[in-house]
């Protein structure tokens, strides 16, 4: 398929539909995270986010896997993990007549919605082993390689408070993740409504509407959403604007920072931008789409530099300058 032809914007309205208001009977708040998250599934772009324990992450995760039909892991990372413990591994089979066989056990990795919680508890190596996965949606085990079934999505967490006995990823690691999204505490009102729905005899549990095929189907449409031309120059101007060293940049972003956005920024903002627009109802990515998915694609692309530490200027603050600025 290669055309978004008004019977495929119309199915793909109404699963649309059918997805936001299963995930709102089950999800209190978030509104704009459950939102990123879907744009990020339907990009096929995998997530980090970053967020205090107890803001139902994993719920989030969860809960968008069972009612889009999808298979759900969760891996808890810790020091001891080991590359193998995600990949899976060959195992030492005997069959009938005494005859010995290596057999290959699938990891906690072959699913299409995996939760890699606390990914900075573990070493690189293993970090290294996701990674690859999730750039090559296939695992290497002793010289034999296994593909990973689509749809294949990894929303990786990660505490913002401790620190000790962590790795932190590299910069060129983070560019693999497609957004990064920062999840807050609830206000009072939704924090009411989660305490009334979850201390009772019954909660809400979510259910299946959608399936495997219906979220592919979604994905293929999200890529025939037309992007105009000015849209398209608005993100090569915030994205070329974000570097210091362009002629696009101004004396703010040459001040505060190292190192701008690359070109793997460009393309999430377009890809973002037309998954937004489907999500929405709308016919073709605008800029407001654009800058609503602005923060999530930058924010781990944008480097600050000395001064910027210095004067405790953050990265969301350049970006807001960026945002302010860009016409």
């Amino acid at each position: 398929m290669n055309a978004l032809t008004a019977e495929r914007w119309r199915d793909a309205q109404t699963k649309v539909c059918a997805l936001r208001t299963e995930l709102a009977n089950v999800i209190v708040g978030q509104d704009k995270i459950v939102e990123q998250m879907m744009v990020a599934l339907l990009c096929k772009g995998h997530c980090l986010i970053v967020g205090v324990p107890g803001l139902a992450k994993t719920l989030l995760v969860s809960s968008l896997g069972t009612i889009l039909g999808l298979k759900f892991s969760r891996i808890q990372f810790t020091p001891d993990l080991m590359p193998m413990d995600i990949v899976g591994s060959e195992i030492l089979q005997e069959r009938e007549g005494g005859a010995r066989e290596f057999q290959f056990t699938p990891g906690p990795i072959f699913a299409n919605l995996v939760l890699a919680d606390e990914i900075n508890r573990t070493p690189p190596k293993t970090q290294a082993a996701l990674l690859e996965a999730m750039q090559e949606k296939q695992v290497t085990v002793a010289g034999k390689t296994w593909k990973l079934d689509e749809p294949f999505v990894v929303f990786a967490t990660q505490n913002p408070i401790e620190h000790e006995g962590t790795y932190p990823l590299p910069e060129a690691q983070l560019d693999r993740f497609f957004f990064e999204l920062r999840i807050d505490y609830p206000s009072l009102a939704e924090e009411e409504q989660i305490i009334r729905r979850t201390t009772g005899r019954e909660s809400a549990v979510a259910k299946p509407i959608l399936n495997a095929a219906d979220v592919l189907e979604l994905q293929d449409a999200t890529l025939d959403v037309p992007v105009p031309d000015n849209v398209l120059q608005y993100i090569l101007k915030l994205t070329h604007g974000s570097r210091p060293d362009a002629a696009e940049a101004g004396a703010y972003v040459k001040q505060y920072v190292a190192w701008g956005a690359g070109p793997r920024a460009s393309q999430n903002l377009t890809r973002a931008a037309k998954a937004l627009a489907l999500l929405r109802g709308n016919p073709a990515a605008s800029v407001e789409e654009v800058r609503e998915v602005a923060r999530a694609v930058l924010r781990h692309r944008i480097i600050p530099n000395y001064n910027a530490t210095g004067e405790g200027i953050s990265v969301e603050q350049i970006i807001d300058h960026l945002l302010e600025t860009m016409e």
